[in-house]
């Protein structure tokens, strides 16, 4: 008796489908992702329970190292195309205006000297923090002689200065940006700010109380009152 032959089929596997529906997942997690910004140092905070999340848009946010450094970030309006909205880049720009004029009025014995290079290139900084007297030499830096300086926390000229200044007729730096950030002229932010969603506070678990409290107690001096405590959110260990 004969062996029977079996026929033999093709191994070959199309793998057209399987790539449309690799590129179109892939396409969807990018538009949908909220990419996270770059800040100079990292930040482990306090965990909690709260599951409220932070606004991406109209926001000022405060972080604050574990060696006490202050740091702020602010973005603006999130659909920057509209003629009537504030773009990130915009507000940071009149942000800086403002502070620098308020810096000079309070200091015309060391006044500082922007040009319109200096305020273009602040305006692409997510996140800045360095004194007044330190912005235009920052400023003229590379981007990555920037990122060298701001992360290096030893740098007696990094980090915004901030003490327990109650007299708001000499305000530190830290109140002249906070001051600045809520006159900046748009309109969204500051009824944001008003409603305490409009700033936000990350600190270290480890960082010193003393300059955590100088934050809170400087925002409060400035009454603004209301702000957010960003945290992790608590897990099953903690």
């Amino acid at each position: 008796m004969g062996k029977v032959k079996i026929k033999r089929k093709s191994t070959l596997i199309d793998m057209t489908a399987m790539s449309d529906v690799t590129v179109l997942l892939l396409t969807f997690f990018m538009l949908t992702s909220t990419f996270l910004q770059k800040e100079p140092v990292v930040v482990n905070t306090p965990s909690s329970v709260s599951e409220i999340k932070v606004p991406t848009a109209n926001v000022a946010s405060i972080l604050v190292s574990p060696e006490g450094k202050v740091f702020i970030s602010v973005a603006g309006d999130a659909d920057a195309a509209n003629k009537d909205t504030w773009g990130s880049e915009a507000i940071r720009a009149e942000i800086l205006t403002k502070a620098v004029q308020e810096y000079n009025r309070l200091h015309p014995n060391n006044k500082i000297e922007l040009t319109e290079g200096d305020v273009a290139t602040f305006s692409k900084i997510n996140m800045f923090g360095v004194p007044f007297k330190a912005l235009p030499t920052f400023l003229r830096m590379s981007q990555t002689e920037q990122d060298k300086v701001i992360s290096d926390m030893s740098r007696a000229d990094v980090g915004i200065p901030i003490d327990d200044n109650k007299d708001l007729a000499t305000p530190n730096e830290f109140q002249i940006w906070m001051r600045a950030i809520y006159s900046s002229g748009n309109d969204n932010l500051q009824a944001a700010m008003k409603k305490g969603e409009g700033i936000a506070v990350k600190a270290d678990q480890n960082t010193p109380y003393e300059t955590v409290h100088h934050v809170l107690d400087n925002l409060q001096s400035l009454k603004m009152n209301r702000f957010s405590l960003m945290t992790a959110l608590k897990t099953e260990q903690d």
